[in-house]
Parts: C-alpha cells; sequence; structure tokens
C-alpha cells in the first residue's frame, strides 16, 4: 500500500494555481488519490478567509467612522508585516482545533472572531487592536461582522472529519516580499518567516508542494481570475496591484532550497530545532491549472492530464523523500 502524505503545505505566489490544485485532487477518487498522489481523502486550511475577513473590519471601521486598523487601504498592503505571522498564528490554531475536534459554541461568532484576531496578533508580537476599540465600536464590529464569521466558523466545524486517519491534511499559503527585494527576504516576510510560525506539530509532519509560476505569471493570472462582485471567493477573489508588487513581487522558495544544509529540503529554524521540510515543485509556468474554474463538463483530457501528470511527479518525490 501508498505510503500516505500526513500534512502538505501548498504553497505559491498568489494565483499560481493552488486553489485550482486543491480543486482537483478535491473531485478524485480515494483510490486515484492513494495510488498516484499518495494523499489519503483532503482535510483542507487556508488563511485567505482571514485576510477577507480581516478587510472587512477595516471596511466596517471606516463605514463607523474610525481608522482602519490591519491595512494601509483597500487596496494596500498590511499597516504592520507581522500580520502575516498573525494569519499562521490561526491556521495554528484551526489545526489544533481540527486535531482536537474542539467545537466552539460562542453566543456570538463576531465577537469570538475579534478575539482570535487579537491572540493571533499578541502570539507573533503584534497588537491586540480589537481589545483597543471602544465598547460602542467594538460591538458595532460584532454585529456587522456576524454573519459571514458565523459562516466561517460553520464552515470550520464542518470540515472535521470523524478521524484524521489516512486523511492528508492541505494548507495552502502564498508569502513573498517587495518586487526586486534582495535574497533572503527580511522577517516578517517570506516563506521564511512564516514557516517558522508554524506550530511543532504541523512541522514535524509537513512536506512543501510548490506550484511554481514567475511574479509576472502570477499578476497576469491574478487579473484574469478576479471577479470584483466575490470578493470572497477562493477561486476568484482578486490581489490589488500594490500588493501583488510589494508583497508578491519575489518569493524566496528557490533561495531556501538553494541554502539548505540537505539538498531536496527546505531547512526551518522554530521551536529550538530545525525541521528539513522536503519540497518538491509542480511546474505552472505553463498554465496547467486555469481550466479548473470552469464547470467540470468543459475540462478536455489534455488538460487533465498534464495536471495530473506534473502533480504525479512532485507528489512522488515527497512520498520517496519521506519514505528514506
Amino acid at each position: 500500500m501508498a505510503a500516505i502524505l500526513d500534512t502538505v503545505l501548498l504553497l505559491a505566489l498568489p494565483a499560481s494555481g493552488k486553489s485550482e490544485v486543491r480543486r482537483y485532487l478535491a473531485q478524485l477518487s480515494e483510490g486515484e488519490c492513494r495510488s498516484d498522489f499518495h494523499m489519503g481523502p483532503t482535510v483542507q486550511l487556508d488563511d485567505f478567509p482571514y485576510v477577507h475577513l480581516m478587510r472587512r473590519v477595516d471596511e466596517e471601521l471606516e463605514r463607523l467612522g474610525g481608522p482602519r486598523t490591519y491595512f494601509q487601504a483597500p487596496d494596500r498592503p498590511f499597516q504592520n508585516p507581522l500580520d502575516w505571522g498573525t494569519l499562521v498564528a490561526l491556521c495554528n490554531e484551526d489545526h489544533a482545533d481540527l486535531v482536537a475536534w474542539r467545537v466552539a459554541t460562542p453566543a456570538s461568532a463576531g465577537g469570538l472572531l475579534l478575539e482570535r484576531l487579537d491572540a493571533a496578533s499578541l502570539a507573533v508580537g503584534a497588537k491586540a487592536r480589537m481589545a483597543a476599540l471602544d465598547g460602542k465600536t467594538r460591538s458595532a464590529l460584532t454585529a456587522a461582522l456576524e454573519r459571514e464569521a458565523r459562516e466561517l466558523l460553520d464552515e470550520k466545524h464542518r470540515n472535521y472529519p470523524d478521524t484524521l486517519a489516512g486523511r492528508t491534511l492541505v494548507l495552502e499559503f502564498a508569502r513573498g516580499g517587495p518586487e526586486g527585494s534582495p535574497l533572503p527576504l527580511a522577517a516578517p516576510y517570506g516563506y521564511a518567516y512564516s514557516l517558522a510560525q508554524l506550530s511543532r506539530a504541523i512541522l514535524e509532519r509537513a512536506v512543501i508542494l510548490y506550484v511554481w509560476v514567475e511574479p509576472e505569471e502570477s499578476r497576469r493570472k491574478n487579473d484574469a481570475r478576479t471577479n470584483p462582485d466575490d470578493p470572497g471567493s477562493i477561486l476568484h477573489h482578486g490581489v490589488p496591484i500594490e500588493v501583488m508588487l510589494n508583497d508578491y513581487g519575489c518569493d524566496d522558495m528557490s533561495w531556501l532550497e538553494a541554502h539548505s544544509d540537505r539538498p531536496g529540503t527546505v531547512a526551518i529554524a522554530a521551536h529550538g530545532s530545525t525541521f528539513h521540510l522536503p519540497v518538491a515543485r509542480f511546474d505552472n509556468r505553463v498554465d496547467k491549472t486555469s481550466f479548473l474554474r470552469n464547470e467540470r463538463e468543459a475540462w478536455k483530457p489534455a488538460e487533465v492530464a498534464a495536471i495530473h501528470d506534473g502533480l504525479k511527479s512532485a507528489l512522488e518525490r515527497l512520498a520517496r523523500f519521506r519514505a528514506a
């Protein structure tokens, strides 16, 4: 029986094809996933819903007449780049809750969201900005976010399987730095920083599947996928161009691979240890994934074969590394 990968970190620049890869894997049979990709049925985590809700916090604060707290402007980067770590801390909590099958039953999902945002910020050395709001503003903000926060919480709980045995956790996120930055990227930018913020429980089991595109192609695909009427969508959200250039103008994955002391890995110092995460690339520099945003009936056999074969090669490499 094929060895099953426990935790796959699905990493790439925005619009590189990560979410489309997840969609492709989700529609395969359990047998195909196991035999071709060394993956069990997937359980999926993603930091994008939190990015979206942090932008929603700022929208509501502006509507209430106050200053923004997370982003410089609707189309600009974080005010405090440490919030790249805030996002990781939220994913760590989601992972811990998933493993423990911990179900939250708050009277207000909006209130819980604000508490979680502050706790995650404090975990990486940023300020607890929601706690600093006056009572009236916090109450209005909680009410305005209640529906979306409840939907996210309910979706989180629906994602809990009966057991994680034989399953593969897929955690997706994108990181980078300003266009033209020297390498290595300075913290808190890039993968080196964010990977080091992951919990020990994740790092001990993780491999990296890197969807490889150049920054210029990432920007082109971002423009192509953007639906301004669906900003919270995993498949159709758009990243503002200033963010693409200043947060995702380059990334550090190639540098990390080249400078690891073990070939085929990325070395991450965290929790008093060094974790050597096996890494493999799915080469999407010539687009193999955009067709997956269409209805399945429109997928062409040659397109399906291209992504299937590319993923199979990358994931087999990761499985061999884990088995060695």
